[in-house]
């Protein structure tokens, strides 16, 4: 089973803000509530929440647990 709540943490500013992932996509942007600044995956993640997050998002979450890489589901997580 999944996790749905994630610790985003701005790695401008430092805030740390829990939110909870959707389930059936993924998350691109996020403005910090502290800061403003606009967060982006880094490159070779597909959410704000795999960059940022305590937990990675829901689809690479049940990848993994299905015993597939990450590098074989960033594809698959938002499309």
């Amino acid at each position: 089973m999944c996790e749905l709540v994630s610790e985003l943490t701005c790695p401008l500013c430092g805030y740390q803000s829990s939110e909870t992932m959707p389930t059936d996509s993924c998350l691109y942007y996020y403005e910090c509530p502290g800061c403003g600044v606009l967060l982006k995956p880094l490159s070779g993640d597909c959410c704000v929440f795999c960059s940022y997050g305590s937990v990675a998002c829901p689809p690479i979450q049940q990848a993994r647990l299905d015993g597939a890489s990450k590098k074989t589901t960033v594809g698959g997580c938002c499309q």
